[in-house]
């Protein structure tokens, strides 16, 4: 390598380091907390290991007992081998990394947390609703809470004055939707979790016939070897358990599948989750449509199509895909969820209150379930 072309130790203070976090992080989220120490020359582990160099103790403190073991384990290695593992503050991390501390994260946003205690006639579910519809967009999210800019904290202000004067959380919406109307369309958002086929069905009796010659005609020029796309499938959906750390090896999975068997609709629509997860809808889009061409009685890729024209603003045709998603799973709680705030934002209150209250029967222990029954009403 050519003199002064490394890394200087400046440009990549984390160079040669193994970091293990534990804890909640206040100022970065665990997933960019890993990037971070890649960008900057490091290693990350999930388990403090004799190969441990770091340990950074995340300003919220221990969620558990499990987490406070790292601790224990390093202390109990740095015991054995005097300064073998530097424990770190998040403060003292931040500095090292230049990054914002924790300090100067609050001082320069607002964290949910204080919002609500703040605004005492706003719920947590509806900070987290008015996000969906992108009226506001928090800066940054952490283990920790999730921070807002002024600009938004003055919207959830008023909000809660809104609220506290008895005007329901819908005509709040509303009125907030449409002093920003024009901005909405440019960036929304609404960061549904995609519907995952988690196990391989077979086809029913009455129409497996039908599908197996369709699919006869289709792949006439293909080679498919079913058991080896099978298997790649249970490789990736064991991996494809919401650790970014292993998408893109789940990922890899399906498309080994595919190339076994490119009809394997359940690969499809798994791999079009993981493209949508990273925002890359175009992608995403086309599988999901793939899928339905060559079988349409999936659910999943319906809901998960629609959610992408709910995006993109097509929401006609995003409740279309949900109607289509309810019509083959009429127990899928967040079908009906998701239509319903779809007919919210189209103003069209009265067709989305059934199922509100749907959404409310099947899922009566859901995170929007409060919301739900305020909409129902």
């Amino acid at each position: 390598m050519p003199a002064g072309s490394s890394p200087s130790r400046k440009s990549q203070p984390l160079a040669g380091q193994l970091v293990v976090f534990t804890g909640k992080l206040s100022s970065l989220g665990r997933k960019d907390a890993f990037a971070l120490v890649t960008r900057l020359g490091g290693g990350t582990a999930e388990d403090v290991n004799a190969k441990t160099t770091m340990l950074v103790i995340g300003a919220e403190g221990f969620g558990s007992v499990e987490r406070s073991q790292k601790l224990k384990k390093a202390e109990d290695l740095n015991a054995q081998q005097t300064g073998q593992i530097q424990i770190l503050s998040e403060e003292q991390f931040c500095t090292l990394a230049g990054v914002q501390t924790p300090e100067a994260l609050k001082k320069q946003y607002q964290p949910t947390r204080d919002l609500l205690a703040r605004y005492r006639s706003l719920r947590d579910d509806h900070i987290r609703y008015l996000v969906k519809c992108g009226i506001v967009r928090p800066v940054m999210r952490t283990n920790a809470d999730t921070y807002f800019a002024f600009a938004d904290v003055a919207t959830l202000k008023q909000a809660n004055d809104d609220l506290s004067q008895g005007l329901s959380f819908r005509s709040v919406v509303k009125a907030l939707t449409a002093s920003r109307d024009g901005q909405l369309v440019f960036d929304f958002r609404h960061e549904a979790t995609p519907a995952k086929i988690i196990t391989l069905r077979r086809p029913s009796g009455e129409n497996s016939a039908g599908k197996s010659a369709k699919l006869a005609n289709a792949s006439a020029a293909v080679i498919r070897d079913t058991a080896m796309a099978e298997s790649y499938f249970r490789e990736g959906s064991a991996l494809d358990d919401g650790d970014e750390s292993s998408m893109e090896d789940a990922a890899i999975a399906y498309r080994r599948a595919l190339e076994h068997d490119p009809y394997l609709v359940a690969a499809l629509i798994n791999l079009a989750n993981i493209h949508y997860g990273r925002d890359e809808l175009a992608e995403a889009q086309a599988l999901y449509e793939r899928a339905i061409g060559l079988e349409s009685d999936f659910f999943e890729a319906h809901f998960n199509l629609g959610n992408i024209y709910h995006d993109l603003n097509r929401f006609a045709e995003a409740q279309a895909c949900y109607r289509e998603a309810l019509r083959l799973n009429p127990y899928y709680a967040d079908a009906h969820f998701y239509l319903a705030v779809t007919f919210e934002k189209t103003g069209q209150s009265q067709d989305a209150r059934p199922h509100w209250r749907s959404y409310q029967q099947l899922a009566p222990q859901g995170e929007w379930v409060e919301l739900a029954k305020e909409f129902s009403e």
